[in-house]
C-alpha cells in the first residue's frame, strides 16, 4: 500500500488596496488581480482548496485587509497579516528597490515561503467589537483634543461653533464608552478579564478595554513576548566596546498608550508598582526610565493574571 502523498503548504502573496488585490504564488491561475469584495474573495478561496494547505500572506494596510482576513478565518485558510516595515526591508535585502502591487505580492510570497510567519489566530467576537470601539474611541478623542486646541485662538465670532462640535464629540464618545460597557457585559470571559485587570491598583475599567482592545493575546503570552509586543523590551547596540544605551522600539503604541496613565496612578497607590518606581528612582534612573520600566513590569504582571484565570469562565 503506498503511503498517502504529504501536501507542502503554499504560501501565497496578496497585496491589498482598498479595491483590489494582487496575489502571487505557485498556483494555477496565479499572478492575478481580483476584487475586494467578498464575492471574489471566495471564488479565491474555492480556487486555492484544491492546491492543499495554503497560507496567505498579506500586510497591515489599515483596514483594508480586513474582509481578506475575515474571509480567510471563515474558510478555515491560515493568514498572516504582517508589518509592512519587515516587508520592504526584506525587500530591499533582496536588492528590489521596485515597488509595485505586482511586485509586492511576489515579496510577500518569498516572505512567506523564507520566514513561515506564524499565522494571525481569530479574534473572540467580544474582542473584535471591543477592537472596533476602541479604535472609534481613541479617534473621536484625537477629534476633540484638536477642536479643544482650536478654540483657544478662535475668533469670538465661532466660539459657538466649536462649542457646538465639543458638545457633538462628548456625546459621540459617550455612546461609545455605552457601547464599551455592553460589549464587556455581554461576554462572560471579558468581564472575567476586565475584572481580574481593575483588582490591580491603577488600573480602572477604560485602561483594562483599552489594554484588552490593543492587546487581545493578553494572557496567553510569555512575559518576554508581552514586553516584545508592547513595544517595552530595551534593545542591547553595542559593538566591540562600545556599549550603548538600551532603548525600547516599536511595538504597538496603543499598548503603551493604555498602560501610561495606569502606571503613572500605579505608582502612587500599587505598593509593588511604588516600591520598584522609587527604587529605580534612588538609583539615579531618569523619571522616564523608571515609569517605562514600570509599564513593563505592571503589563507583565496583568499577563500572569490573565494566564492564571479559569478557562470556564469563556
Amino acid at each position: 500500500m503506498k503511503p498517502s502523498p504529504v501536501h507542502q503548504l503554499v504560501h501565497v502573496g496578496a497585496d491589498v488596496a482598498q479595491n483590489h488585490i494582487d496575489l502571487h504564488g505557485e498556483i494555477a491561475g496565479l499572478p492575478a488581480r481580483i476584487a475586494n469584495t467578498k464575492i471574489d474573495l471566495a471564488r479565491l478561496l474555492k480556487m486555492l482548496r484544491p492546491a492543499g494547505p495554503v497560507q496567505i500572506v498579506c500586510e497591515a494596510t489599515g483596514g483594508c485587509e480586513r474582509l481578506l482576513v475575515a474571509a480567510c478565518h471563515q474558510a478555515g485558510v491560515a493568514i498572516s497579516v504582517l508589518n509592512p516595515r519587515q516587508v520592504r526591508d526584506f525587500a530591499r535585502a533582496k536588492g528590489q528597490l521596485a515597488k509595485t502591487d505586482a511586485i509586492d505580492a511576489c515579496v510577500l510570497c518569498e516572505y512567506g515561503r523564507t520566514f513561515a510567519p506564524a499565522p494571525n489566530q481569530p479574534l473572540e467576537p467580544g474582542l473584535q467589537r471591543l477592537a472596533a470601539y476602541s479604535t472609534r474611541r481613541r479617534q473621536l478623542i484625537a477629534l476633540r483634543t484638536a477642536e479643544k486646541n482650536r478654540t483657544h485662538r478662535c475668533d469670538p465670532l465661532l466660539a459657538a461653533s466649536h462649542r457646538a462640535i465639543m458638545r457633538a464629540l462628548d456625546g459621540q464618545i459617550a455612546r461609545i464608552d455605552a457601547a464599551l460597557a455592553r460589549t464587556v457585559a455581554s461576554c462572560a470571559r471579558l468581564r472575567a478579564k476586565v475584572a481580574a485587570l481593575t483588582k490591580v491598583k491603577g488600573v480602572g475599567s477604560t485602561s483594562a478595554t483599552a489594554l484588552l482592545a490593543a492587546l487581545p493575546e493578553l494572557g496567553t503570552l510569555s512575559k518576554n513576548q508581552a514586553a516584545s509586543l508592547a513595544g517595552l523590551a530595551p534593545f542591547n547596540r553595542d559593538s566591540g566596546l562600545f556599549r550603548g544605551q538600551r532603548h525600547i522600539h516599536g511595538g504597538r503604541s496603543h499598548v503603551r498608550q493604555a498602560l501610561y496613565m495606569a502606571t503613572l496612578v500605579a505608582t502612587r497607590y500599587n505598593p509593588v508598582i511604588k516600591a520598584f518606581y522609587e527604587r529605580l528612582r534612588l538609583a539615579g534612573k531618569p523619571p522616564k526610565l523608571a515609569l517605562t520600566a514600570a509599564m513593563r513590569k505592571l503589563l507583565i504582571h496583568l499577563n500572569s493574571l490573565l494566564n492564571s484565570l479559569p478557562l470556564q469562565t469563556a
